[in-house]
């Protein structure tokens, strides 16, 4: 599948976008402590990221240029692209990942929500509560913009992206081409407001921790938020 990516508007992100990783995932300080691609390596294998053992194939997959270490959360960005979902996300296929993010704080919560909802239903679990970490970046680049395009990648009852990660790929391979870095798209739980993916790692910038929150999902009910100290 090809797509002319010139004929789509290019645009920047807000200086500041949201993500929002579960807490039972707890950053491993692994890329922040070393100052080369070569004793990243090194230091790889011994912190246990080879654990899932998708994550050292992935790594070999991002050219190591853009990998990203020696600075503040270091390990929060290439945990991103290194531990995918099992089938992939709607831009991004299970073979390697990508930051996701949101100009708002509330449509990152609304996609987490939904997310949660639908493992509830896959698992038949009644109820589900879950503690987030939120992260603030600004990303550095131009972005393939289709906000308002495609029904076809925004289906919000699609869980296979058998159109929308065909796109993403192509983008990931070919985005540097005409200076793109990822893709700017319509949030389907919020509609009409911005989400955004990243597929370069080195161009999350000024990543942050800043609130926490739990998010309460009861069956059938209203969504509760709460943040904590």
């Amino acid at each position: 599948m090809s797509f002319d990516l010139r004929a789509y508007r290019a645009v920047r992100a807000p200086e500041e976008t949201s993500r929002l990783v579960p807490s039972r995932f707890p950053p491993v300080p692994a890329f922040e402590r070393v100052s080369t691609a070569e004793d990243l390596e090194a230091v790889f294998e011994l912190e246990g990221w080879t654990n899932d053992r998708l994550a050292s194939t992935r790594l070999r997959q991002i050219p190591r240029a853009d990998w990203v270490y020696g600075r503040p959360n270091a390990s929060v960005v290439m945990a991103a692209f290194l531990h995918g979902a099992p089938r992939g996300q709607r831009f991004s296929g299970p073979e390697l990942g990508a930051w996701y993010a949101a100009s708002e704080l509330r449509t990152a919560l609304l996609e987490v929500a939904n997310g949660l909802r639908k493992e509830m239903s896959l698992s038949a679990i009644g109820r589900m509560v879950e503690t987030y970490r939120q992260y603030q970046a600004r990303l550095d680049g131009r972005f393939v913009d289709i906000f308002g395009l495609h029904p076809e990648f925004h289906d919000p009852d699609d869980s296979t992206y058998p159109v929308s990660q065909p796109f993403g790929r192509h983008v990931r391979e070919h985005g540097a081409e005409v200076g793109r870095i990822g893709i700017r798209y319509e949030s389907v739980r919020r509609p009409g407001h911005e989400n955004w993916v990243c597929f370069l790692p080195t161009a999350v910038r000024d990543v942050v921790q800043a609130g926490h929150f739990e998010i309460d999902v009861p069956p059938g009910g209203k969504v509760v938020v709460r943040r904590l100290s």
